[in-house]
């Protein structure tokens, strides 16, 4: 089932956003397709019309915005099967179906349900997944993003990232506000609002935690928050500005731009707080940070050359490599989960600000969106996918693209420009329910 279709599109772009409630309507423009689309035919759950809430249509949604798969309707079909002994493989071949997935809600008497789902290899014959869950009134949604995440898996060989969340900050009039929602744009919090500015969110590792920069204090400091307790600390405040913060890999420390001495250098501070050990030194702005996953080295810009460009300094400090050597100006350094890959903002001869990628195998740039103002990439969990921030005529938006340029997305909110977008990790458990 696979069939080598990650080499055909490595994409997963999916990411829906709402403004300030659940309410709130966000406009999705999916502007290029995949190429290949696995066909797979999602009958609606039986019982599902008792549910509490919808099951089977979030599923399809995720599906649909991957730009990986083609539902096969079922509409015509005069007898839908809920049961494995219900399939029958030759009348899914005969539309093209190349999977299935079936299931059933039934209510218990405490109040919870249980959902069963069956995922099918069409052409093979054969059940490839299976599941059950008991879950509460309020859980319909969460638990079909797992389903989702297990179906992606199943058939593309790639884990998925339904069940992941995101963080942004929303700008609506004179207040910011910095928000946490699934993945899908549902269920938005807002864990911080303020009428002084908030920037550069970061997920810690594990996801239990943000770093971001606020001006409450009427200066750049950087604060860590709990979102479990909603707990914050400032854990930057030294002279001068304190920014760009950036996690770790073990969440032990974080690498931050700091002014304290002299223009922007780069630094390490415990994640706590503390002493703040500097890395680089040099006469020009540094700035940027980002740790890569073996937390051995920090990319970094720095306009140390002319033009801001891409650097690695190891974490214990030492010599700086440069890294770009193509454009004038190059910025915002992500790296991907597997460390291949540095996602950055370049800008063109029109002055196009434009999100590209760097591998760091071969140094090749392959630039990804069209601009013209692109900025804050940020790397989906699994690699597949940069979310980034938009601004077109004026107004912040977030766009994605799949990491071979091949799945595009603009998502454009009605409630407030939508800024500085930080992907999270994966949730502690994201298991498919058995």
């Amino acid at each position: 089932m696979k069939k080598n279709l990650l080499s055909q599109v490595l994409g997963f772009c999916f990411v829906l956003l709402v403004a300030a409630s659940a309410q709130a309507q966000l406009v999705i423009d999916v502007t290029t397709s995949a190429g290949r689309q696995i066909p797979i035919a999602v009958v609606e759950f039986r019982g599902e019309a008792q549910a509490p809430q919808n099951f089977t249509p979030i599923i399809i949604n995720n599906l649909v915005r991957t730009g990986l798969f083609r539902i096969v309707t079922t509409s015509a079909m005069s007898v839908l099967p809920t049961e494995p002994s219900e399939v029958n493989f030759v009348d899914w071949t005969s539309r093209s179906a190349e999977a299935l997935l079936i299931g059933g809600i039934a209510a218990l008497p405490d109040g919870r349900f249980e959902i069963r789902y069956r995922l099918f290899d069409i052409a093979k014959q054969t059940q490839i997944s299976a599941g059950a869950i008991t879950v509460g009134a309020t859980q319909f949604r969460s638990t079909a993003h797992r389903v989702s995440d297990e179906v992606y898996e199943k058939l593309t060989g790639e884990r998925g990232v339904f069940a992941t969340k995101i963080a942004y900050v929303l700008k609506r009039g004179q207040r910011f506000e910095l928000q946490v929602a699934d993945a899908d744009g549902f269920n938005p919090q807002t864990v911080l609002s303020s009428l002084e500015p908030i920037g550069g969110p970061k997920w810690s590792p594990d996801g239990t935690k943000l770093a971001y920069v606020t001006f409450e204090s009427r200066k750049s400091n950087v604060v860590v928050q709990d979102l479990s307790t909603g707990q914050r600390k400032v854990v930057a405040n030294f002279r001068g500005d304190n920014y760009a913060p950036s996690w770790s890999p073990d969440s032990t420390q974080l690498a931050v731009a700091l002014s304290r001495d002299s223009v922007s250098q780069i630094y390490v501070i415990p994640s706590a707080g503390g002493e703040a050990r500097r890395l680089t030194q040099s006469s020009s702005i540094d700035s940027g940070p980002a740790f890569t996953p073996d937390g051995k080295s920090i990319i970094f810009f720095s306009d140390r050359s002319g033009g801001p460009q891409l650097y690695a300094v190891p974490v214990t400090g030492g010599d700086v490599r440069r890294l770009t050597f193509e454009g004038s100006y190059n910025t915002s350094p992500r790296v991907s989960p597997d460390g291949k890959l540095i996602a950055f903002v370049t800008r063109d001869g029109a002055s196009r600000l434009r999100i590209a990628t760097l591998e760091l195998a071969s140094g090749i740039v392959n630039v990804l969106t069209e601009g013209p103002r692109d900025d804050s990439p940020s790397f989906s969990p699994n690699g597949r996918t940069i979310l980034f921030e938009s601004k077109v005529a004026g107004k912040g938006s977030l766009g994605s693209v799949s990491v071979d340029g091949r799945v595009k997305q603009r998502l454009t909110s009605q409630s407030g420009d939508v800024r500085e977008p930080a992907w999270g990790p994966y949730p502690a458990s994201t298991a498919a329910p058995r």
